[in-house]
């Protein structure tokens, strides 16, 4: 038996196929996704605790004095759309 002969084809590390590539790269554009979905999930969770904390204070009392009510909550609505739409 001859030493020469050729089976077609030759041997290559896994980083170099097109396939191993191809997930990577997707690997890597799904983990920044992640990343900012759950910068944003924090930011709303920081931004609605305060107002439900403050809702909790006193619960014997039956009524809440806000005054300005209308516009603290518009302006509250605002700062969650700008969050969601980063």
């Amino acid at each position: 038996m001859s030493v020469d002969f050729d089976f077609g084809f030759t041997a290559v590390d896994e980083t170099e196929l097109e396939a191993v590539q191809q997930s990577q790269a997707v690997i890597s554009q799904t983990s920044e996704t992640a990343a900012a979905l759950e910068e944003k999930v924090n930011k709303l969770y920081n931004a609605i605790l305060p107002l439900l904390s403050n809702l909790k204070l006193n619960p014997e009392k039956e009524y809440i004095y806000w005054p300005n009510r209308i516009a603290k909550v518009e302006q509250f609505e605002e700062y969650i759309a700008n969050i969601v739409k980063e």
